[in-house]
């Protein structure tokens, strides 16, 4: 193989017309008695590679999924895993993960029960793990290792008595899967380290050589959440079987709502992150949302009214409000859902009625997204850990696109920070920008598609569409989950240009026919 070429792995071929990254890892490949050495042209997510020369970017976002790894290859080395804060469901497939390619790969393995508390109590909250005890656990909601926030942990002598009992295992890497404030805490005992064990080492509480045994501490984080609030990450571990509990619920309520005309408002977590909120309204057709990002205007309860009897007026049996339970108003003050049914009632006469989810939405079994997405996230976690260095920067794994990639712990946790900081400010635009592309196209895809009627520039004064294209959509083979909500963005995206759509009923057999 020529030097400084790229070799696709796949197909075993040298990529002569592309160069390698001078700073992407070589690996070896090994086929029979021919070894082939090739550096991996993706190691980058693809919407994130970076010029040759952007020094800054070139290790941010980095993954080692798809890659062949060693087995028994880090032997002697010893791992430790806690959940912290918040349960969401997933939590136990990403434990079993970390747990299982831990050992693949050599490596003790060790569970710390109760979050931060166990790491502080110590004694029979340190377990080893094996490959069995971690059995039976995928399809399990919650956390079986469980979790608790440490009041302890936020002082350094909690997190020195942490430390000791770290060292007493000869643990010296850590997984931590929680919000951003498990992380943060997460990162702090890490830089805090050294000088802890000298403490350690003062008081007596180990001896020199265990100290330089156990010199650095190496951490990854994972974010499990079903509040989708990590700024750095499309999904957290937990939203997608939270929305599932949220689907099920409206789907349930709309049927007695459309029985008796019903108006009926939906109080969803989130706590300070509208996410849950904004796809749930966007998947449901929900008439209006409420989350914190993007507070209505001034004149919100007019506007809602107006748009509700609208909805009637056309012949809508029922309406459906989705409120994030952060929710703000332009002026930062807290808008309740009983505040919003007095305004359905004053206003509208409306028959409505208040629904809570609450807890329901982070228990049960997770969604098959979220057992394959720690699945994922878990191994590239540990393998994260393996090729850490006192010198490297914290990680945190996190999901770009469909891959899974490690991006700086701290920036991510200050981008989050960042958000909260412009909703005080009422910097609303700037405040959605920073939860990602995601969230904002799901804002606007969910104004445009709500519209009662499509703006009046998209027609000239007979009526007909300004937008200049005639289209049409049929579907064709068999029918699969997903289709009429593609038909309905398709359409309603369409008549917002001012263009004409056609329906094409049954198919390919229906467009001969001119059905």
């Amino acid at each position: 193989m020529a030097a400084g070429k790229c070799f696709d792995w796949l197909s075993k071929k040298c990529c002569s017309s592309l160069p390698c990254r001078p700073f992407e890892e070589e690996l070896k490949m090994s086929d029979g008695d021919q070894t082939y050495h090739y550096q991996r042209s993706d190691t980058l997510t693809g919407t994130l590679l970076s010029p040759v020369s952007d020094d800054d970017n070139k290790n941010r976002f980095f993954s080692r999924e798809g890659l062949a790894v060693t087995r028994g290859g880090h032997k002697g080395k010893a791992i430790a895993v806690l959940t912290s804060g918040g349960d969401s469901q997933g939590m136990n497939a990403t434990l079993r993960a970390v747990c299982r390619m831990g050992l693949y790969m050599g490596a003790r393995m060790y569970f710390i029960k109760e979050g931060y508390q166990g790491m502080v109590d110590g004694g029979e909250n340190i377990v080893e793990a094996g490959w069995v005890s971690i059995s039976g656990i995928i399809h399990k909601g919650g956390t079986v290792i469980g979790s608790a926030r440490c009041k302890e942990f936020r002082e350094r002598s909690g997190r020195l008595k942490a430390a000791a009992n770290l060292v007493r295992h000869g643990i010296t890497n850590l997984v931590v899967i929680g919000g951003d404030g498990s992380l943060t805490g997460a990162n702090l005992f890490r830089q805090e380290w050294g000088s802890l064990l000298d403490e350690l080492v003062e008081q007596g509480e180990i001896t020199p050589s265990k100290r330089a045994e156990c010199s650095s501490l190496n951490i990854v984080g994972m974010v499990g959440s079903i509040d989708n609030d990590f700024c750095g990450t499309d999904m957290t571990i937990g939203t997608d079987s939270a929305l599932h509990r949220i689907m099920e619920a409206i789907d349930a309520i709309v049927t007695t709502a459309s029985s008796h005309q019903r108006t009926f408002i939906l109080e969803v977590m989130g706590r300070h992150c509208g996410y849950l909120a904004l796809v749930a309204a966007l998947a449901s057709e929900a008439d209006f949302v409420f989350i914190p990002e993007w507070p209505p205007e001034k004149d919100w309860p007019d506007i809602l009214c107006k748009k509700l009897k609208q909805e009637r007026d056309l012949g809508q049996r029922l309406n459906t409000i989705i409120i994030a339970e952060g929710a703000l108003d332009r002026h930062g003050n807290p808008i309740t859902a009983e505040q919003i049914r007095q305004v359905v009632m004053e206003n509208l006469k409306q028959d409505s009625r208040i629904t809570v989810l609450g807890h329901v939405q982070r228990g049960g079994s997770p969604s098959a997204f979220d057992r394959v997405l720690g699945c994922r996230m878990g191994a590239e976690a540990v393998l994260a850990l393996f090729e850490a260095t006192p010198e490297s920067e914290a990680c945190v794994v996190s999901l770009d696109g469909n891959q899974a990639v490690r991006v700086p712990l701290m920036e991510c946790v200050q981008k989050t920070k960042g958000v909260a900081k412009c909703m005080s400010e009422s910097r609303w635009e700037e405040a959605v920008k920073l939860r990602g592309r995601s969230f904002e196209r799901n804002l606007q895809t969910y104004r445009m598609l709500t519209r009662l009627r499509p703006p009046k520039s998209a027609f000239d004064s007979l009526g007909h569409g300004t937008g200049g294209y005639t289209l049409a959509v049929m579907h064709v083979g068999a029918p699969c989950c997903g289709m009429n909500a593609a038909v309905r963005s398709f359409v309603r995206n369409c008549l917002y240009r001012g263009d004409v759509v056609y329906g094409i009923h049954d198919g390919i057999e229906g467009l001969i026919e001119g059905n």
